[in-house]
């Protein structure tokens, strides 16, 4: 299982970023993908999850309207393209394969390392 996440970096407020997540084909095709985030003294949360044929999404309320979650199967990719960012998007950003189609985290069952985003006001 492989799953390698990049793109995070620093950011002004109101900025936006592109985050990719790799995958070998085993850990990738025919999973639901999401995103968490884990931002400097908090829990891990649920960001956004897209299902294998990527006409389902589903989105914290935090971020709805802002980032979007997208899926490149031929690429075993999966992106989040985060606009209007804000201070408090700042964190360590997961991609995560799913079983089920949800915000839980324990229905996610392989991680890859994080990258930060930080965004300064």
């Amino acid at each position: 299982v492989q799953l390698q996440a990049y793109g995070g970096g620093l950011v002004q407020a109101g900025g936006s970023l592109r985050l990719s997540c790799a995958a070998d084909g085993r850990t990738f095709i025919g999973y639901i993908m999401g995103w968490f985030r884990q931002a400097p003294g908090q829990e891990r949360e649920f960001v956004a999850a897209i299902t294998w044929s990527g006409t389902s999404d589903l989105y914290a309320d935090s971020v709805k309207g802002r980032f979007t979650i997208s899926r490149d199967n031929g690429k075993n990719t999966v992106y989040l393209q985060m606009s209007g960012l804000k201070p408090e998007d700042t964190a360590v950003y997961f991609c995560a394969r799913g079983r089920s189609f949800s915000i839980q985290q324990k229905s996610y069952d392989a991680w890859g390392q994080g990258t930060l985003v930080t965004v300064s006001s």
